[in-house]
């Protein structure tokens, strides 16, 4: 009944089982409410990421759930690959790449695998289906920050 859900939201939802990911799915733009939002989200990370099986009923209480509420997108300008790099703040910012068709995001957590800013860019390239040394001047990328709440218990 919160306020607060009733307004417009993008969050995803991240499952993860034995400390390994099971299921993410999330939106990057609130087009409907966060409450809405949250539910479609924990219902296709369980469900339809492709990358996984669908949750099935016995591992319900194996599965640790994460929400994470994303700011609005905020478009980077930079001149090159290098000052982009030199933009991002570990362990804060939420990227978004594109080039073309190609396009990929990273939450602010993936931060805790990818140390390094470069390391970083060079798997976001690579889940958009590009080459880890990719670079062109029409690359766009914006970033986000996220509000985030972790159950506990399941992991």
């Amino acid at each position: 009944d919160a306020a607060w859900l009733r307004e417009r939201g993008a969050c995803f939802i991240t499952l993860t089982q034995e400390k390994k990911l099971r299921g993410c799915i999330g939106t990057l733009r609130a087009h409907r409410t966060l409450l809405e939002d949250v539910q479609a989200n924990a219902v296709a990370a369980a469900f339809r990421d492709p990358r996984f099986k669908p949750l099935a009923v016995d591992e319900f209480d194996t599965v640790a759930v994460e929400i994470s509420v994303l700011s609005a997108l905020a478009p980077m300008t930079f001149a090159d690959e290098q000052d982009a790099l030199a933009q991002l703040r570990v362990d804060i910012d939420g990227v978004v790449f594109q080039y073309g068709h190609h396009s990929s995001t990273f939450l602010p957590q993936v931060w805790e695998n990818l140390r390094q800013p470069a390391e970083f860019m060079a798997h976001l390239k690579y889940k958009a289906g590009l080459p880890p040394d990719f670079w062109h001047h029409e690359v766009k990328l914006a970033r986000y920050t996220v509000s985030k709440w972790r159950e506990t218990g399941n992991e």
